[in-house]
């Protein structure tokens, strides 16, 4: 199945709102620390609901706000979401961004990239849209060093990448963004049962549920374009 067969469904299914419900709870403080200033133009690779783009809009001001999103049902509830003619939802694949060179400030995807066919030309696009001085957040939980994501590319019929932090920073680096900051953003808000809960239908001990949403959480790369 392809990532835009697959997220037609989902969008069929109203699961953009859950997916935007559940991401919020690490996204807004990404999308928090973001430098953008008054007027820039913000990207949005994997929209979804296109959250990201109305928050930056609302709360930073920015002056255009576009996601891109492989699923045409996602961009259009996404459209559907809002009237501010300064936000605009498109489909495509981050592999080839349809827009002009040095025509992006900054740049965010959460829980997205790794369904990219191939993830350097991704970041090879991003870095040829985003200003010299523009910056990349790219918001990830599935990765290599959070063990508990592992299974993720079972519960999927498309392909997954699963780089380590230490793979993420060298990619970013290969694309000419300098990585500035890699951390953990813990989720703080998902809540977690007494030990004599455990076992549950999906964790077996509470220290494990522990360590995937308050230590794990999720990992934010941020690159700066050159």
């Amino acid at each position: 199945m392809s990532v835009s067969d697959e997220f037609d469904e989902w969008a069929a299914a109203g699961k953009d709102r859950g997916m935007e419900d559940r991401h919020w709870h690490t996204a807004k403080h990404v999308l928090a620390r973001m430098p953008v200033e008054e007027g820039d133009t913000v990207l949005d690779l994997g929209c979804g609901s296109g959250y990201a783009g109305r928050a930056l809009k609302q709360t930073k001001g920015a002056g255009r706000a576009y996601g891109i999103d492989a699923s045409p049902a996602m961009a259009e509830n996404a459209r559907s979401y809002t009237d501010d003619p300064d936000v605009g939802f498109l489909v495509g694949d981050f592999e080839h961004l349809p827009f002009a060179d040095d025509s992006v400030d900054h740049c965010f995807s959460m829980e997205a990239f790794y369904y990219a066919g191939d993830p350097h030309a991704v970041l090879a696009e991003v870095a040829r849209v985003l200003r010299p001085g523009g910056t990349f957040h790219c918001a990830v939980n599935y990765y290599e060093e959070n063990v508990h994501s592992h299974h993720w590319d079972e519960l999927v019929e498309v392909p997954m990448t699963r780089w380590s932090t230490a793979e993420y920073r060298a990619a970013f680096a290969d694309a000419g963004l300098a990585v500035a900051v890699q951390d953990n953003v813990p989720d703080r808000e998902i809540a977690i049962p007494p030990a004599d809960a455990f076992p549950t239908e999906e964790w077996d001990t509470r220290e494990a549920m522990v360590e995937r949403y308050r230590e794990y959480g999720t990992l934010v790369t941020v690159g700066v374009n050159r």
